[in-house]
């Protein structure tokens, strides 16, 4: 059984794209966009061309979520039709998610810079001591 239910799958020749409609079974609100590209790209076999999430629907009481997604074979006409504004998201979020990849790879440079900070203040608290002799 699939998490998947395709309520309408059309081609719009008018604009060169496809449009798809679909819920998300079970997974009311925890999905994001870029996970439902992912999932959307496997189901329907899109690899290669622009799938662009234009509307998760949550539903009050229900756990699922109602998707609209246009797919295009060129971006560059994709980037024509589309506001500029979905994209702008879609690259934020893409970046956020590589800098959590980031973060999770180099936790010990993190463990070792809280040392250093940690040796700092035991010099300061010296400095005021050193201070009262002077007078």
């Amino acid at each position: 059984m699939s998490m998947i239910e395709t309520l309408s799958d059309e081609k719009n020749s008018f604009l060169s794209r496809r449009e798809i409609t679909c819920d998300f079974k079970g997974l009311g609100g925890k999905l994001k966009k870029l996970e439902a590209i992912d999932m959307i790209t496997k189901e329907f076999k899109l690899d290669g061309k622009i799938v662009i999430p234009i509307k998760l629907q949550n539903y009050t009481g229900q756990p699922k979520i109602t998707g609209t997604f246009y797919v295009y074979d060129d971006e560059k006409l994709a980037r024509e039709h589309v506001n500029p504004i979905i994209f702008e998201r879609l690259d934020k979020a893409k970046k956020a998610g590589e800098e959590k990849k980031d973060e999770a790879d180099a936790p010990a440079e993190k463990a070792d810079a809280p040392a250093e900070k940690a040796d700092a203040p035991a010099e300061k608290a010296d400095a005021p001591a050193e201070k009262e002799k002077d007078k």
